[in-house]
């Protein structure tokens, strides 16, 4: 059969993808985000599943010490994110880690592995966000209705959402950052009246659950802080956002540092205060963690009130999760990385609808898989491997020049992201057997859809 004669840009051309002679190209995506607007989506991105429903699981695995964990996974955060800074002032498109693999190494396989880990990464976070909501949050109002039932009626809801538009959903997310920025201040202030009233234990700040030394209490710490490193992701979602983004070159920098330090500033100060009003056993075993903290806070704060604003906090979580792999889609589509039916573009709204649809059905899936911790370690852990291969794309597309002027990190810090996202992905984490069966199940789908599309491709002669 023979090729497609395609224009510049296309299929066989290095600088990108381009259309087929004679097809009706898609329009573009619309313009939308300003700095503002990035900055609350970055912000709204990292905060709300991961503080609000995991806290317990990392009290659990590394004892009173829980703001330590915390502290290291935003050592980790910045590292990578310097790394995504760069490569988004670079390469302003919205495929992100696929794009950056791509571009530096050129072999199709590992970029369709890295987008599909990335892919499945927000899936398993919206899917984590789906059980928090219908948890014990919800179950401050009622429990009439079936967890996975109320799960997958929250995932529809938002998808439906993502499908209006790109800005009705980020303007949503801008009252749901705004919404759960306050919980975390009560929080705070809640820490605040029981350190100047006398209240709390403050000896637990520094109490290990791992009663060994050396080994044992490493692997604790590094498996506490695999999974609170949940709580950190999604400033990489991001950069899936490129196109949307007015003058994005210029916006990004700002927006994912500050991002990720008020953030992280703000998840080592609550977890203080959760081990010094709280144990941390009692932590572990709810799934509602911040509530507890509330509770034994000494302030008559209405648990109702902060339940209704954790589930505010997990139903952002999820939106942008949702709004983030079907962008994934569209660009993976462009790049003729997937069929380029999974571009396709809702005419009126002017958002992937196809893209949206897809990631809907496979996050529907993942409700069934597991629990909210189990959910976020296999989003922390296939983040991490995918982090790793940025970090090194960083290094190798240095040689790569571009002629508009962009964000440049010192060379170490992609090297030391890279090594540090190694370890935390590494067994050395002490992470259950299901994180590591979730995410192979996962990779076996992603291996299955690349042999079909690579055969779907070779059927109508495309590169």
């Amino acid at each position: 059969m023979p090729r497609e004669e395609t224009t510049p840009g296309g299929p066989g051309d290095p600088t990108g993808p381009g259309e087929p002679r004679g097809a009706t190209p898609e329009p573009p995506l619309k313009r939308a985000i300003g700095p503002k607007l990035l900055l609350l989506f970055v912000i709204g991105d990292i905060l709300g599943t991961g503080i609000y429903a995991t806290t317990g699981k990392v009290a659990g695995k590394v004892g009173g010490a829980l703001w330590l964990p915390f502290v290291i996974g935003f050592v980790v955060a910045i590292l990578t994110a310097a790394s995504y800074v760069e490569l988004v002032g670079k390469y302003p498109k919205a495929a992100g880690a696929a794009l950056y693999t791509q571009k530096a190494f050129r072999v199709p396989f590992l970029t369709f592995i890295v987008a599909f880990m990335v892919m499945c990464s927000g899936l398993s976070s919206a899917s984590a966000a789906a059980r928090a909501f219908s948890g014990d949050y919800l179950a401050e109002f009622t429990d009439a209705l079936p967890p996975t039932l109320v799960a997958i009626l929250f995932i529809v809801a938002l998808a439906a959402l993502a499908l209006r538009g790109v800005s009705e959903s980020v303007k949503t997310n801008v009252v749901l950052t705004l919404v759960e920025l306050t919980g975390l201040v009560i929080i705070l202030v809640i820490g605040a009246w029981a350190v100047l009233t006398g209240e709390g234990e403050p000896s637990r700040l520094g109490e290990f659950e791992s009663s060994g030394a050396g080994y044992a209490l490493l692997t604790s710490v590094l498996g506490a802080t695999a999974l609170g490193f949940f709580a950190f992701v999604g400033f990489e979602d991001s950069v899936n956002m490129a196109e949307e983004t007015r003058d994005p070159v210029r916006s990004f920098p700002r927006a994912i540092f500050t991002g990720v330090a008020v953030t992280g500033t703000v998840y080592v100060l609550v977890a203080l205060v959760s081990s010094l009003l709280v144990d941390h056993r009692t932590l572990e075993k709810s799934s509602g963690p911040l509530l507890e903290v509330v509770e034994a806070g000494g302030l008559d704060f209405p648990p109702k009130a902060f339940a209704l604003i954790a589930l505010f906090a997990v139903t952002n979580s999820a939106l942008i999760n949702i709004m983030m792999a079907s962008r994934l889609c569209y660009g993976m589509a462009n790049e003729r990385i997937l069929p380029r039916a999974m571009g396709h573009v809702l005419p009126v709204r002017r958002t992937p609808v196809t893209g949206i649809l897809f990631v809907t059905v496979l996050a529907i899936g993942l409700v069934s898989t597991g629990e909210i911790a189990g959910l976020g370690d296999t989003t922390a852990f296939l983040l991490l491997c995918v982090f790793a291969v940025v970090n090194v794309a960083v290094l190798v597309l240095r040689r790569d020049r571009v002629e508009h002027p962009h964000f440049r990190t010192p060379t170490p810090l992609p090297v030391l992201g890279a090594l540090t996202s190694l370890i935390l992905a590494s067994p050395l984490a002490d992470r259950e057997a299901d994180v590591y069966i979730r995410a192979g199940v996962l990779l076996a789908i992603g291996i299955g859809l690349w042999a079909l599309n690579k055969t779907v491709m070779r059927v109508r002669g495309e590169a």
